[in-house]
């Protein structure tokens, strides 16, 4: 029996190897078992690399039957960035730009995380200031972030009115992230010692304003699209990760938190301001694909929330330390991590003295969250797809790294 799992040039789809020679091709029909019997024909789609619902470049291998998911393949590579092996010839105060490209709607936290371990290489104590600063900026993007994911979860499921209304919300955040960064997206604003300049004159108003409206608009967003009967017929019950599932794949973040696990980088490995902060850990029970929207909804409330603290008590300061111009740490490990949009994202950096790290390990957590997909597909409708993909949330710069 031909195992339905070869594709049209008769190799497994995991690797498995030619087919018998002397056995006829496969081909893309599968012979039936035999004529009296009833057979499904089962059918293998490549969905992407170009796929404008898979969140970037992915490819995944979908086997089905009929509408039926049977088996679901993962291709990653197609949008390999090579930073971790480029910050091996960049120097320390240079690695920051590199990690802008892997997180790319989120770029604070991936700076933020290469910074720690840095500054943990140096033994350098970071002014308070510029904590707070790395704070705000980091809770800034999140809440863009998750504006990005939020409208185009809405389009895999087919809905347009949200995105366009979510959009106009993260155009208010872009400006003032640029504001005080100098860029839209690729800020390179957090390096090892603090960041690079305090807050302009008047951003403070800025952000007061958009705050003063982000809690309604949220309101009008839960209501437009998390209200829709059809939206919730969609996603609740569809996709479930269960707590014991989670664990075992090393999920982390929003994808975690939906599965009834509590974990949150800013509360069990506090760092930057966030020990000084008040702010709660939204948290889901069943693990499906609701559960997974109502977290991060969740989420932006608790950032808005953070943003308040941290505007209102804004220390005086330097926003950054002193640290010479050429930084050459002392030979050693380190690994730090930060709570980015999409989960844990760490940085395991080793040091042989020089200018540039020896090696360094860039801990991207949609690729895990990409490898659960594979248990998690089968059984699921082709049309639950895009959809599954979206509700976890994943971002191919930090998985071709």
């Amino acid at each position: 029996m031909t195992d339905p799992r070869l594709d049209v040039l008769g190799v497994g789809l995991l690797g498995e190897g030619l087919h018998d020679p002397g056995e006829p091709p496969v081909g893309i029909r599968r012979a039936p078992e035999g004529v009296d019997g009833l057979t499904t024909e089962h059918l293998i789609i490549n969905m992407g690399p170009q796929h404008p619902s898979t969140h970037g470049v992915l490819r995944m291998l979908i086997e089905v039957d009929g509408e039926e998911v049977v088996t679901a393949e993962v291709s990653v590579g197609y949008l390999h960035r090579g930073i971790e092996k480029l910050a091996e010839h960049r120097r320390y105060d240079a690695v920051g730009t590199l990690m802008d490209r892997g997180d790319y709607v989120s770029g604070i936290h991936g700076e933020l995380a290469f910074a720690l371990a840095a500054e943990k290489l140096m033994e350098v104590e970071v002014p308070r200031k510029a904590d707070w600063l790395r704070s705000l900026t980091s809770e800034l993007n999140r809440i863009a972030s998750h504006l990005v994911w939020y409208g185009t979860f809405g389009l895999d499921i087919g809905a347009m009115g949200q995105f366009l209304y979510s959009w106009r919300d993260r155009e208010v955040i872009v400006d003032i992230l640029e504001a005080i960064t100098g860029q839209r997206m690729m800020f390179n604003y957090v390096r090892p010692g603090g960041v690079v300049a305090d807050l302009p004159a008047g951003i403070d108003v800025k952000i007061r304003e958009f705050l003063g409206t982000f809690d309604m608009y949220l309101d009008e967003h839960e209501q437009l699209l998390g209200g829709n009967e059809i939206f919730q017929r969609r996603v609740k019950g569809i996709g479930v990760i269960d707590r014991d599932k989670a664990l075992t794949f090393g999920l982390s973040g929003a994808n975690l938190r939906a599965s009834g696990v509590a974990f949150d980088v800013r509360k069990q490995i506090p760092y930057a301001a966030y020990p000084e902060l008040d702010f709660e850990i939204p948290v889901g029970t069943t693990g499906d694909a609701w559960d997974r929207y109502a977290v991060r909804m969740g989420e932006m409330r608790q950032a808005a929330r953070m943003i308040r603290q941290l505007i209102d008590g804004m220390p005086e300061g330097d926003h950054t330390a002193r640290v010479p111009k050429v930084i050459k740490p002392a030979a050693g490990e380190v690994y730090a991590s930060v709570e980015s949009s999409r989960g844990e994202t760490g940085i395991h950096l080793i040091s042989d003295g020089s200018v540039s790290p020896y090696r360094m390990h860039y801990r991207g957590p949609s690729l895990y969250a990409l490898q659960a997909l594979e248990d998690v597909l089968p059984g699921h409708l082709l049309a639950d797809v895009v959809m599954i993909i979206g509700s976890v949330d994943v971002m191919l710069g930090e998985i071709d790294r």
